[in-house]
């Protein structure tokens, strides 16, 4: 008979990745070890494995976990009533929101997939690719000339905002001088400025 699942399954598999991820990130993806992450979880080593049989399995569910909810995000941030410049701050804002209290999965997803499967590395980059597909179709709104066949400068011009966006956790602290929100708007401005004058 098929063993039922718990009904706080979801919260508990959600409550591991947070602690993995911590311990990813402060130990690197070879020096964590699962019998740390089950310590730092509060949890058995077997129940760890009975959530998670790998410490492959583990990273792809901190990135897969992490992208497909910016992912979520930012399609419910989608308005096509927004003029396209504030459908990017709508964007930049969304995304800068999200990485708040997230920076160990950020971290994860940055220097963790180089560990994983090929088919789970396809899969993260599918969801990857709609993320950022969302940018480029609003910069292309804003910047037209960006997608010409001659001169095809739009996904070098979507990844520079992402670059922007990618490395926030390493220098930004909320409660300094500036705030997210502000940070966002300030990001936007400088690419949404910079942007227009590319050729």
């Amino acid at each position: 008979m098929a063993r039922t699942r718990a009904s706080d399954f979801e919260e508990k598999q959600h409550g591991l990745l947070v602690s993995a991820a911590a311990v990813f990130a402060e130990q690197g993806m070879e020096k964590a070890s699962m019998a740390q992450i089950a310590t730092h979880s509060g949890v058995s080593k077997a129940l760890l494995y009975h959530y998670y049989p790998s410490k492959d399995s583990l990273i792809f569910a901190i990135v897969h976990e992490h992208l497909i909810d910016l992912e979520a995000a930012l399609a419910a941030a989608v308005d096509a009533s927004l003029s396209p410049e504030d459908q990017l701050r709508v964007l930049v804002g969304t995304v800068l929101d999200k990485y708040r209290g997230a920076d160990d999965a950020h971290r994860v997803q940055l220097i963790g997939t180089a560990a994983l499967s090929d088919e789970q590395r396809n899969e993260i980059r599918a969801v990857e690719r709609r993320i950022v597909r969302h940018f480029s179709q609003v910069l292309r709104q804003v910047h037209p000339e960006l997608d010409r066949p001659e001169r095809p400068l739009l996904m070098p011009a979507t990844m520079s905002l992402f670059g922007i966006m990618n490395w926030v956790y390493l220098w930004f602290h909320d409660g300094g001088l500036i705030t997210r929100e502000e940070y966002a708007d300030m990001a936007t401005t400088m690419v949404l400025d910079g942007v227009k004058a590319v050729r």
